[in-house]
């Protein structure tokens, strides 16, 4: 088989090209790759060139790999040509699991055989999602982002019960290549890691909020201006390991064992009734205080940029790998 190495990739597909796909084109592009995508949505075309021209500034100023442009960015008339086109394909279109089923059978039948397929999938398993594919179920892997996957240097690989061990590295070492922290799933898990955790404090944002127990502005403070600032450091277990002072996580978990008996949470899901979404959508836009959309995500890639540089300068000064 002819699977170029992960370090030696240098021709990336995007099948789907909304938000996610067309961060990753981003990603792909700023990492000096050719990027080949592919959406027969209606001005899919239009609205990836509109995006990458927004956000491309922002790339520069991450910094660029060389030989890194736009103009790199080219588009396949059909899934075909897309997958003979390109060396590793990262799929990232929408949420239904009929459609995805489909699509990865297709796909299969399609790609050469040493194109390894990555799912953005959000919450799917990969099992789930391949029970169509009659051939080589074992190079579809989920590669799961967080949003923007051009910013947030970070995504969780995860295989099925049909996908190899060694595609499951291959794509762990892709990612790695390209700026990424790579969590290697050992089993598959509804929502995987990041959005199980988000999705405990999204439940219980909303009680707070369905119970007027508090905004959803003071809500987004406790966060921000809170644990927030200690998770872009270390993270939540290694911050709770130095709440327990000298004694560490042993000694934060005898201490404080009862009160996880206490009802300091409510992970079920409050009933999402029409009062309790204009609840949020009032608060969003009350924090946001005119600004728009894409203001606000320069607003929040700009400072994202800069926590990242002052991590990576910390880090670098000191030694760190962590």
């Amino acid at each position: 088989m002819n699977r170029p190495l992960p370090t030696e990739v240098t021709k990336a597909g995007v099948l789907g090209t909304g938000v996610i796909g067309g961060a990753w084109a981003l990603h792909f592009l700023r990492m000096g790759m050719d990027v080949v995508a592919y959406d027969p949505g209606p001005n899919a075309r239009e609205k990836l060139l509109a995006m990458v021209e927004h956000i491309w500034p922002t790339m520069e100023k991450l910094g660029l790999r060389e030989g890194a442009s736009p103009q790199r960015l080219r588009f396949a008339d059909s899934l075909e040509e897309l997958v003979n086109s390109v060396e590793v394909i990262q799929e990232s279109t929408p949420e239904n699991l009929n459609a995805k089923r489909g699509l990865f059978a297709e796909l299969d039948r399609l790609a050469p055989p040493e194109v390894v397929i990555i799912s953005s999938t959000s919450g799917f398993a990969m099992t789930e999602m391949a029970v169509e594919v009659q051939q080589q179920a074992d190079r579809f892997v989920v590669g799961h982002p967080f949003n923007p996957p051009y910013l947030v240097p970070f995504c969780e690989v995860c295989g099925g019960e049909r996908t190899s061990q060694e595609v499951v590295d291959w794509t762990a070492a892709f990612y790695e290549a390209i700026e990424k922290q790579v969590a290697k799933m050992d089993k598959e898990l509804p929502g995987f890691i990041g959005n199980r955790l988000q999705e405990a404090l999204w439940r219980e944002a909303l009680h707070m909020v369905a119970n007027n127990e508090c905004s959803v502005e003071d809500i987004d403070k406790a966060i921000a201006y809170g644990p927030g600032l200690r998770w872009a450091i270390m993270g939540h277990c290694l911050t709770y390991h130095l709440g327990g002072g000298q004694g560490g996580m042993a000694h934060l978990l005898d201490h404080f064992e009862e009160s996880l008996k206490e009802p300091w949470t409510r992970l079920d899901a409050p009933e999402l009734t029409q009062q309790l979404k204009d609840d949020m959508v009032a608060g969003c836009l009350s924090q946001a205080n005119g600004a728009s959309i894409n203001e606000l995500i320069q607003e929040r890639d700009d400072c994202l940029i800069r926590i990242m540089q002052t991590l990576k300068e910390y880090r670098d000064e000191k030694g760190i790998r962590r």
